[in-house]
C-alpha cells in the first residue's frame, strides 16, 4: 500500500500556491501552462538550474497537436514542426512491411504526424508561461520530501546553493520523468513488461536541404535494425539497435555513429552530429497515478519504447485530462473524487499504448535470420496488395466520466471517442472549432438551447464554463442562433458526426473527449442531468469566478 508522511491543517490557513508542479519538462510546463490559464497560482519546481537542450521525442500526432494548441502556442506550432509525409517498416532488402501515409489535414485539424525539435517546441512553451500571471519557476529546487495533509501538501525542496525550501499547495503534481523522486516516494507498485533493448541515439542537422520520402522508415533488418525519423526543420534521427555480443561502450562513439550513418549519404561533410549516446527503453507503467493530494504524470506515470511515437503524445494526454478536473476541484464543483477518474482514464490508455509500442517492437528487434525470414514472409503475404494504411484514430476512453448507456453499466457510443475538428464559420469568423467557439465543456446542439434545456441545467452549464453552441444549417447566419453562439458547419464535420449517433446534441469535456449524446429535449435534460449528478456537487451561484490571486 502507498505509504506518505501526513500533517494536519485546514482552510483557514492558506497556502502558498494551489499546485505545486515537480518537473519543468514540456508535460509539467504544459500542465502550469494548463492550470494557470484557469486562474489559479502554480509554482514549479525543477531540479535542472537550465533548460535541457537536447531532443528527446521527434514528433507528436495531430490530436497532441490539438492538445498542445489549447495552451495558446497555437499559432507558432507551424514555425517550429514540420508535418511527416508517412512512415514505413522495410525488410532489410527493401520490401513494404507496414505502410501508413500521413495527410496534413487530419481529423482533429492538424497533420497527422508532426515532427519537431523538442527545445524548440519547450521554448513556446516556455515563452507562454513567462506570458502567463500566477506561474512561478523556480529552477536549481529538487524536491527531497512530501507530507500530504487533509487540506495541504507541503513540499520540501533542495536550492543550490545548499538551502531548504518548503512550500505548501492543494495538490502536487509529480511530472519528474523516468526517474521520478515523487513516484517513488509514493512507494506506488509499477508494473514492468521487462521488454527493453540498448540502442544508439544520433541526432543530426543536415548541412542543405534534403527530402526523405516517407518521413519515418524503421528498417527491420536483423544485422541491424534500424530508425531513421525526422526531428523537425532540417534535423534528423537515425537509431541503431545494440547487437548481441556488441560491447556498448564501442557503440557509444562518434566515431561508430558516422560509419553507421554513412549509408545513407549522412557524413561529417553533410551534416552536423548534434549527439551521439546509447539509451535503453523500457515498458512500464505505475499502478496508482494518485496518493490522496499527490498525482503522477508523463514519465513518472508511464514509459514506453519509441516504435509508435507515443510517448511525449501520453503525457500531454496526461496533463490536458488532469488540468480541468484540478480545477472543478478546487473551484469546489467537484468532489474530489474525480480526480479518482484520472487514474481510471489515462492508464488504461497508457497500457494500450505501451503494449502497442511492444508489440512493433518485437517486430523490429529481431537479430536472429531465420526468425526475420519468417516474419517478412508472413507480414508480406498478409498486406500484399493492400494500400497505404491510414494512422488510428484517437484512442476513445472505455470507462470513467462518461454518459452511461440507458440500463446499462458501460458508456454508449460515442461516449469516450475524441470529437473531430473541422472549420466552422461563427459570428467573430471562420477558423477551427476550437479558436472560433473557445476551449472547455461544449454543448453541441442542432436546437434552439432554451426550448430544450431549462434555466436551472443551463445555469448549471454555465457555471461550469460551458460553451453552449447551436449547430446552423447551411445558409443560415450565426448571428441568427437566438441568444447563442451560433456556428456553420463549413467542412461538413459535425453534422454527419451528429446524424451517425442519431444524435442532435453532444456535450464534449475539455479534453475533446465526448461525455455522451442525445436526441430531443427529453435527452438533453438527462445528459446534462447525468454530468451533474456524475460530477457529485451542486453549482453555486457565482461559482464560475475564479480565485483572486
Amino acid at each position: 500500500m502507498p505509504t506518505i508522511r501526513t500533517t494536519h491543517d485546514t482552510h483557514a490557513n492558506p497556502t502558498d500556491t494551489d499546485v505545486v508542479i515537480v518537473g519543468n519538462g514540456p508535460i509539467g510546463a504544459a500542465l502550469s501552462v494548463l492550470i494557470a490559464q484557469r486562474g489559479w497560482r502554480v509554482t514549479v519546481l525543477e531540479r535542472r538550474p537550465r533548460p535541457y537542450r537536447l531532443p528527446r521525442a521527434t514528433s507528436f500526432d495531430g490530436e497532441t497537436a490539438r492538445l498542445l494548441a489549447g495552451t495558446g502556442i497555437g499559432p507558432e506550432l507551424g514555425r517550429v514542426t514540420e508535418p511527416a509525409n508517412g512512415y514505413q517498416w522495410q525488410t532489410a532488402a527493401g520490401a513494404v512491411l507496414l505502410d501508413i501515409g500521413f495527410t496534413t489535414s487530419g481529423p482533429y485539424g492538424w497533420p497527422d504526424a508532426n515532427t519537431m525539435h523538442q527545445p524548440a517546441l519547450e521554448e513556446l512553451i516556455a515563452a507562454r508561461v513567462k506570458g502567463l500571471d500566477g506561474i512561478t519557476v523556480l529552477r536549481g529546487h529538487e524536491v527531497v520530501a512530501i507530507a500530504d495533509g487533509e487540506e495541504r501538501v507541503e513540499v520540501t525542496a533542495s536550492t543550490d546553493d545548499g538551502a531548504t525550501r518548503v512550500l505548501s499547495a492543494r495538490w502536487v503534481v509529480g511530472c519528474d520523468g523516468a526517474n521520478s523522486f515523487v513516484r517513488d516516494h509514493l512507494d506506488v507498485p509499477v508494473t514492468d513488461l521487462g521488454f527493453s533493448y540498448e540502442w544508439l541515439l544520433c541526432d543530426v542537422e543536415l548541412r542543405q536541404p534534403r527530402e526523405f520520402t516517407p518521413s519515418n522508415v524503421q528498417i527491420c533488418d536483423p544485422a541491424r535494425p534500424t530508425t531513421v525519423v525526422a526531428s523537425g526543420p532540417g534535423r534528423r534521427r537515425w537509431e541503431f539497435m545494440r547487437l548481441p555480443g556488441e560491447s556498448a561502450a564501442d557503440l557509444n562513439r562518434d566515431e561508430t555513429a558516422w560509419r553507421l550513418m554513412a549509408p545513407f549519404g549522412v557524413t561529417p561533410d553533410t551534416a552536423t552530429l548534434l549527439r551521439s549516446t546509447t539509451y535503453i527503453f523500457q515498458a512500464r507503467w505505475a499502478d496508482q497515478w494518485r496518493v490522496g493530494h499527490v498525482l503522477l504524470a508523463g514519465d513518472a506515470a508511464h514509459l514506453m519504447p519509441p516504435f509508435a511515437g507515443q510517448g511525449m503524445c501520453s503525457g500531454i494526454r496526461d496533463v490536458v485530462n488532469l488540468a480541468w478536473k484540478l480545477d472543478l476541484a478546487l473551484r469546489g464543483l467537484a468532489d474530489e473524487s474525480l480526480l479518482d477518474t484520472y487514474t481510471q482514464e489515462r492508464r488504461a490508455q497508457a497500457k494500450e499504448a505501451i503494449l502497442s509500442s511492444v508489440q512493433l517492437g518485437r517486430m523490429i528487434c529481431v537479430t536472429d535470420p531465420a526468425a526475420a525470414a519468417e516474419r517478412d514472409a508472413t507480414v508480406l503475404a498478409n498486406r500484399r496488395g493492400r494500400p497505404a494504411g491510414r494512422p488510428e484514430p484517437a484512442k476513445p476512453l472505455a470507462d470513467g466520466l462518461l454518459q452511461r448507456a440507458p440500463g446499462a453499466g458501460a458508456a454508449g457510443a460515442p461516449a469516450g471517442a475524441v470529437v473531430p475538428q473541422g472549420r466552422v464559420s461563427g459570428p467573430g469568423g471562420s477558423g477551427l472549432f476550437d479558436e472560433v467557439v473557445g476551449r472547455g465543456f461544449v454543448l453541441l446542439t442542432t436546437d434552439d438551447p432554451h426550448t430544450v434545456l431549462d434555466g436551472e441545467r443551463l445555469s448549471f452549464l454555465a457555471g461550469l464554463g460551458t460553451h453552449v453552441v447551436r449547430l446552423l444549417p447551411p445558409g443560415q447566419a450565426p448571428e441568427e442562433a437566438g441568444g447563442v453562439v451560433g456556428v456553420v458547419d463549413t467542412d461538413d464535420v459535425y453534422r454527419p458526426y451528429l446524424a451517425r449517433y442519431g444524435a442532435t446534441s453532444l456535450l464534449v469535456r475539455p479534453d475533446y473527449h465526448v461525455f455522451g449524446a442525445a436526441s430531443g429535449a427529453s435527452g438533453a435534460a438527462a445528459l446534462v442531468d447525468d454530468l451533474r449528478d456524475r460530477l457529485r456537487a451542486a453549482v453555486p451561484a457565482g461559482a464560475a469566478a475564479h480565485p483572486a490571486g
